[in-house]
Parts: structure tokens; sequence; C-alpha cells
């Protein structure tokens, strides 16, 4: 008796697929989800509401974010373009409670009705990078205003995000490390300029034509000792802090090593990388 296995296995183009979508689909419910957290605990902390009115807030925007993540699951996912301006749109619409219940004014200057119609895929990254650079403003504490700019010359998605805080943010914080690889994966380009006591600007340039997929993972026997070590603490969702205090070596250590584990492998993000290692 014969036994046919129709397994498909790791190098499977079908199986490939799946992996980075779902990669890019994990990437894009974790931005969401981070920004809706921020919403709550900006409610919550608010001086402005008592008990009562702080958790109806809550409730409500909990329930309007789940609304959003079902809409978004349903629409755009499979479309080939998005108009510039209803992608603007709904950044603005994931964004907004940020401004609502907390202490940040966001300022957007919204892109000309005639630019180019963005491929999704430069239109989800566009999104997530632009939530994860505010969110690493949040972070900092400092920035009360929050300027973001998006801008098309037909061949570039052009992004501005300039705040009020203390100028401290650089390329290299971790906190911009997920918008970063992001926006490498594109084969764009970011740059962070800031100015003590003035704040800092992000410049981001993203190529509206999105770069072809990654082939299928090589073997890891390929890769150094260290590497592989870097490599399983990756797929094991460590940061990169976590995985310098690990292995004992520095942070930039760590950035080389998975700056080189993605040329290797050819893949766009860590997610991708972890999914496909697993």
């Amino acid at each position: 008796m014969t036994t046919i296995d129709a397994t498909p296995t790791i190098d499977s183009p079908a199986l490939r697929r799946a992996q980075q979508e779902g990669a890019r689909a994990l990437s894009e419910l974790g931005d969401r989800h981070a920004v809706t957290l921020e919403s709550l605990l900006a409610i919550l902390r608010s001086d402005r509401l008592d008990d009562r009115a702080a958790r109806n807030l809550a409730i409500e925007a909990a329930a309007s974010a789940l609304v959003q993540l079902r809409v978004a699951s349903d629409q755009h996912l499979d479309a080939v373009l998005e108009p510039v301006v209803g992608a603007f749109a709904r950044l603005q619409s994931d964004l907004r409670p940020l401004e609502r219940f907390g202490d940040l004014d966001l300022q957007f200057v919204e892109p000309p009705t005639t630019g180019r119609a963005l491929p999704s895929e430069v239109a989800h990254a566009a999104r997530a990078i632009v939530r994860n650079s505010v969110l690493a403003i949040v972070d900092d504490g400092s920035a009360r205003r929050v300027r973001i700019q998006w801008d098309c010359d037909g061949l570039n998605l052009l992004i501005g995000i300039r705040d009020d805080g203390r100028g401290e943010l650089s390329v290299r914080d971790d906190a911009l490390r997920p918008a970063a690889e992001s926006v490498v994966a594109l084969n764009g380009d970011l740059a962070v300029s800031s100015t003590e006591g003035w704040g800092s600007s992000i410049d981001i340039r993203l190529p509206l034509d999105p770069p072809s997929a990654p082939e299928p993972l090589g073997d890891v026997s390929e890769l150094s000792a260290r590497e592989r070590e870097v490599l399983r603490l990756v797929v094991g969702g460590s940061r990169n802090r976590e995985i310098a205090s690990t292995l004992g070596i520095s942070d930039n250590t760590v950035k080389f090593h998975v700056s080189n584990l993605l040329r290797k492998t050819e893949c766009r993000t860590r997610g991708e990388l972890a999914s496909l290692a697993r």
C-alpha cells in the first residue's frame, strides 16, 4: 500500500506566502492593539474624568477598536490599490483616540487628492510606521504636539512627523526599531533630526513599487554560531536589549547580527524572520 504525503514542505511557495501574510497581519494587529492600549491608559489616567465617566469611555474605546479591527480584516486586505487620501483618513481614525483621551495634540496635513494611489502593501506599512513612530514619541513623554504630513511625488510616499518634545529622539532608539525595519523592508529611507529643547523630526520615504517577496529561508547551518543564537532569541520574541543582556553583548552588536540575518535570509522584518525560522 502506497501512502502519499500531501503535507506542504517548508520550501513550498504557497506555505511561504501564507507565512509572510500571517507575519504581516500579526504586525498590523499588534500595532492596532498598541494604539488601543495607549488610548485606554490615557482615559484611565485622565484627571478630567471621574471613575464612572472613565469606565464608560474605556468601554466605548475598546468596543470601537474591536469594530475597527473586524472591519479592517474584511476591507482592503485584498485590494490592489488604496487612494492616498483614503489611506491617510484611515491613519487619522487609528490615531484619534490618542488625541481624544490624552494630552497629545495631533495635527494632520493631508496629502493632495491628485496623488498616486498606494499599493495596499505600502498603505498598510505606511500606517504601521506612523503608528509606531507616534507611539515612540508618546513613550518619551515630553511631546504635547505632533504634526503628521503625507505627500506623494509620483514615485514615493513622503512622510513627515514632527514633535515639540525634548529633541532627544534618535534613529538608533529601540522604540523606533519596528518602524525602521518596516522602512528598510520596503527599500525606503528613514532619517531623524533632533534639536535639544525644540523637538524631533522623522522623515520617511517609501517607494510606491514594493520589492518582490524574498526567497525561502536557507539552511541555518550557513549562519554563524552567534547568528543562530540571536535568531533563536528573535524567534522567542526578545527585544534587542534583552538579547544583548542574555548573550552579554552590546545593543549595537545585536543590531548588526539582526541586520545580517535579514540580509542573508532576504526577510523584510523581524516578524517575517521569526515566522520562517519557526
